[in-house]
């Protein structure tokens, strides 16, 4: 008796010990927190890095320049230098020739051309730019909420396999102490070898399933720290729980979904450019005014001739003037592909409002279903845990076989993982949620 009260005694404290195993292991590690992995990702990863890129791009066209407003202004330089063999006959009569005969003939100065009037369309190409602009922003955050969303479901996820390692440590625990049980009963001759046999099968079973999960575990540390952008071989520990937002309501996500998703707003902003594209091929219609102005030097040399050199310098100005009459029709038709364009735009606006209003249902669906789960699952781990407990017991006293035992162990180490995966999916739900919302932030 004295020893069978032991052995409960390390039972009931085996399932705790257990799960503290872990922990101790990942205890000298530096800690990495969710907030520290995405400030991270923001910082090192690469499709966030080029996105950032891509913006500054959008950021640096935007200028009246670009848009065609302002003026050009040139320095000019021409040098032409020639050797003929020349023969000119005067009217006189009179003939010269001459071999070799040099001729030059040197131009330079500055000139300034301005397009001082294109029907407006330079106004049009300059907040094309600026919405263009917008556009890159809105990629920008779409790229920074799909990989923040990938970094917290990783996290999450490295954290439900580290209590799923916990749980099969807790179930390593309780062989060990079911294959020196059984021994003991063995010795004593209230048990055959063939239950000591079972028990150590059982064993090697839990050892080979407690490596496989540290693999797993091991390589999803490394697929973290490759979306980080980061050495894969750095070693870190994550935190023990995570705990999920019950209270987001349907209508305020859809609400807030409208003003901040990421891929609505690119619609929205793409309408916008099309509707900006037409205002510049309808400029084409109108006249194109051009001021010019400059100050040229020019200077010619000649070895034969009336002249042997010229010089002049001086202020030079003027305006240039176009009116489109006919092209072809294709003023009509470019117009006609502009409008066509919008119209595209506009559906795609309204076909992306209704995608994202049906996947925020569909997710919330999903969101409060996992929200149910956990409660449920919780349930069933107190059950199962009290189950074992039991069971435990009366095999001490030799009441029920092997076979139960072994079931009430696996029913609870399932109820375990299942209790873990259920909140790890209610989580991967909320974020889901958020950034279809396009308020995802920790």
């Amino acid at each position: 008796m004295k020893r069978v009260l032991i052995y409960i005694a390390i039972a009931a404290s085996g399932i705790c010990q257990a799960q503290t195993t872990v922990r101790e292991q990942e205890q000298e590690k530096p800690l990495l927190t969710v907030s520290d992995a995405i400030k991270i990702a923001l910082e090192n990863n690469f499709d966030i890095r080029i996105s950032k890129n891509d913006l500054k791009i959008d950021q640096t066209n935007v200028s009246w320049g670009n848009a065609g407003a302002l003026p050009q202004l040139n320095a000019n330089l021409v040098d032409n230098n020639g050797l003929q063999n020349s023969t000119q006959v005067r009217s006189d009569g009179t003939r010269t020739e001459l071999n070799n005969a040099k001729n030059n003939s040197l131009q330079y100065g500055v000139s300034l051309g301005w397009t001082v009037f294109d029907g407006l369309g330079m106004f049009a190409r300059y907040d094309r730019l600026q919405e263009l602009e917008k556009l890159g922003q809105a990629e920008l955050q779409g790229m920074i909420l799909d990989r923040i969303s990938d970094v917290v479901n990783r996290y999450y996820d490295l954290v439900q396999q580290q209590q799923v390692l916990a749980s099969l440590d807790t179930t390593l625990v309780i062989s060990k102490q079911r294959v020196e049980l059984a021994h003991n009963r063995y010795t004593i001759g209230k048990a055959s070898k063939l239950e000591v046999l079972n028990a150590q099968v059982d064993l090697n079973t839990d050892q080979t399933n407690l490596l496989r999960q540290k693999e797993t575990f091991a390589s999803a540390k490394i697929q973290l720290n490759q979306v980080l952008a980061r050495d894969t071989k750095i070693d870190f520990k994550v935190g023990d729980e995570f705990l999920t937002d019950r209270t987001l309501l349907l209508p305020a996500l859809e609400e807030t979904a409208l003003r901040q998703n990421p891929q609505l707003q690119a619609t929205i902003i793409s309408k916008q450019v099309a509707e900006f594209d037409l205002k510049v091929i309808k400029a084409q219609r109108y006249p194109v005014v051009g001021v010019s102005t400059g100050y040229n030097f020019a200077e010619t040399q000649s070895s034969l001739g009336f002249t042997t050199s010229t010089s002049a310098k001086g202020l030079t100005y003027g305006f240039t003037a176009s009116v489109p009459i006919f092209n072809g029709f294709n003023q009509n038709r470019n117009e006609k592909v502009a409008k066509i364009a919008i119209e595209n735009a506009k559906l795609a606006a309204e076909q992306q409002n209704q995608a994202v209003i049906a996947q925020l249902g569909t997710a919330y669906q999903t969101y409060l279903t996992n929200i149910s789960l956990i409660d449920l699952e919780a349930k069933n781990e107190e059950i199962a845990k009290e189950n074992l407990s039991i069971t435990m017991d009366k095999y001490r006293i030799g009441t029920i076989p092997t076979i139960e035992y072994r079931t009430a162990q696996l029913n609870f180490l399932n109820a375990q993982v299942r209790h873990s995966v259920a909140r790890y999916n209610a989580k991967v739900s909320e974020v889901a949620l958020r950034e279809l919302a396009g308020n995802l932030s920790f």
